[in-house]
Order: structure tokens, then C-alpha cells, then sequence
């Protein structure tokens, strides 16, 4: 049975005195009657197709719309140059955002986390993570199911589908899971997992859905990279002794109900905001004469 809510993991790690991510992996034995071993491996195997996807990018590679590919090389080599003002780690974050994001536009395999459009945040933020740190992959592994169980709890009270609660719920929703998975792997306690996500879901609130040409390109890509430097800032801002004034769980809440406010022509529709511009019309006229 799915965690209802981040308290109740919480409850869950005082009680049985385990960590955030084993209660998530416990809870996913349960759930398919699978073997400890069984569910450690599934959930590295997704790590490994996230490395592998990163590692086979295509820079040449565009979609179909010719919208998206590229832009991951121009960031990779602006990293490259040493002329920015972030450090490396949040350089090569935004770039592998990017590569991940477009290698789903360029239809290529990647892992949906949660959901395909906002598939680069967390790989970004991990990947780059165990890159720069040398850190071994089944302590990446179990960040990820430190994500996984703050995805869970979010697509269960809440939701993570865009025509359902705007991209808040896509995008937003990647950020809190990476903003909780890198925070466990800075050495964050319980606490301090589930106030990291909720300061990056609250970065997100209201975020609309509109993707011009009702493809899952423009914003899409670029938003990916503002969701994977939100869970980095979040974290640190947690790390650094910070807390959400409104609880986790609450802030999900939120997230809900501002999802079911948000009028249908804001989620997926490709009815207002970005997708109705003047250069929107444009292209989605040369798309579909």
C-alpha cells in the first residue's frame, strides 16, 4: 500500500529505527512480494539506465519539430570554457538536465522520473552527484529510493500528470524528489529529506502547463534545468539549518488543490500561456498545415 503521506515514512524510520530509504524499499517488497536483493537491483538497474542514457546522448540529434537538440553540447562546452559564475556542480547539473530532457524530445530511451517530461531533474542532480563525489552506485541507489518514496507519497495525495495539475505537478515534483535524494546523500537525517522537498516543491507551486504545439518540448526541456538547480538550492538551504514553515505534507496538499484550481487551458491543452504566443501559433501552424 502506497505512503499517503511524508509523516507517516517518517513514523515509519523512528519506529523500526531504518532509514528513509529502506522503509521506501521495504514498502516496495511488500507492495510486488519481491525479495530484498529483487527490489535493491530493480531500482539500480533504473540508475544504470539513467547513466546510460546520459552517456548516450546525441549532440546532432534533433526532434521531429526541430524545437529541441543541441543544447546540452552548448552547455557542456560553456561549462567546459570555466567562464561562469555557478561552481561546476550546478554547471553540469543544468547540462545534463538538458541532455536528458532532449534525449526524450529526440525519442531516444530514458527513465520517466517521475513522469518522461521532467525525466532530467533528478538524473542531473544524481548523476553529477556521483560523478564529482566518487560516490559508489548502491549509495546512488539509495537515493533513488529516497526519491521514489517522496514520489509516492506526492502521486498518491496529490499528482504528478501535467493535465492534471499543471507542470507544478510534473517538474515540481522531480525537483522535490532530487531535492530529498541529494539531501540523504550530503548526510541529511529524515527531517531534513522531507523539508528539502518541500522547499522545492513550493518553488514550483502554480506551474503551469503549456507546451507550445502541444509538445512535450517548449518550455519542457529548459524547465527541467530550473527544477534541478531548485533541488540543489533547497537542499543546501536545508542543510544549512533552514526548515519550511508550512509542513511537507501540507505544502503536497497545496500542490493538490492549486493543481484543481488551475483551469484546463493551463494543463496540457496547449490552450494559453507560452503555447497561444504569437511564435506559438507560428510553429504549430508550419507543424500541422
Amino acid at each position: 500500500m502506497a505512503f499517503l503521506t511524508l509523516q507517516e515514512i517518517i513514523d515509519c524510520t523512528k519506529r523500526e529505527n531504518t532509514p528513509f530509504w529502506k522503509i521506501v524499499m521495504q514498502n516496495d517488497q511488500r507492495e510486488r512480494n519481491v525479495s530484498e536483493e529483487e527490489s535493491f537491483h530493480m531500482m539500480r538497474t533504473m540508475y544504470q539506465a539513467m547513466k546510460q542514457a546520459d552517456q548516450d546522448y546525441t549532440p546532432e540529434l534533433r526532434s521531429a519539430s526541430g524545437m529541441a537538440g543541441g543544447d546540452g553540447a552548448k552547455l557542456e562546452q560553456f561549462r567546459k570554457q570555466g567562464e561562469h559564475l555557478i561552481g561546476d556542480y550546478l554547471s553540469e547539473v543544468m547540462e545534463k538536465a538538458i541532455k536528458m530532457a532532449e534525449s526524450n524530445a529526440c525519442m531516444k530511451r530514458i527513465v520517466a522520473a517521475p513522469t518522461a517530461g521532467s525525466c532530467g531533474v533528478i538524473p542531473a542532480v544524481l548523476l553529477t552527484y556521483e560523478k564529482q563525489k566518487q560516490m559508489h552506485e548502491e549509495r546512488m541507489t539509495e537515493a533513488l529510493f529516497t526519491a521514489a518514496g517522496i514520489g509516492e507519497v506526492i502521486a498518491a495525495s496529490a499528482s504528478i500528470s501535467g493535465a492534471e495539475g499543471g507542470c507544478q505537478a510534473e517538474i515540481g515534483s522531480a525537483s522535490a524528489m532530487a531535492a530529498g535524494a541529494v539531501t540523504y546523500l550530503e548526510g541529511g537525517d529524515e527531517e531534513e529529506i522531507v523539508h528539502a522537498a518541500a522547499l522545492a516543491l513550493k518553488n514550483m507551486l502554480g506551474l503551469t502547463c503549456d507546451p507550445v504545439a502541444g509538445l512535450v518540448e517548449v518550455p519542457c526541456i529548459k524547465r527541467n534545468v530550473s527544477g534541478a538547480v531548485n533541488a540543489v538550492v533547497s537542499s543546501q538551504m536545508v542543510l544549512a539549518g533552514v526548515r519550511s514553515v508550512i509542513p511537507p505534507d501540507e505544502v503536497i496538499d497545496s500542490m493538490r488543490r492549486i493543481g484543481r484550481l488551475l483551469p484546463g487551458c493551463l494543463r496540457e491543452t496547449s490552450q494559453e500561456g507560452l503555447a497561444v504566443t504569437p511564435t506559438a501559433q507560428k510553429i504549430a501552424k508550419q507543424l500541422y498545415p
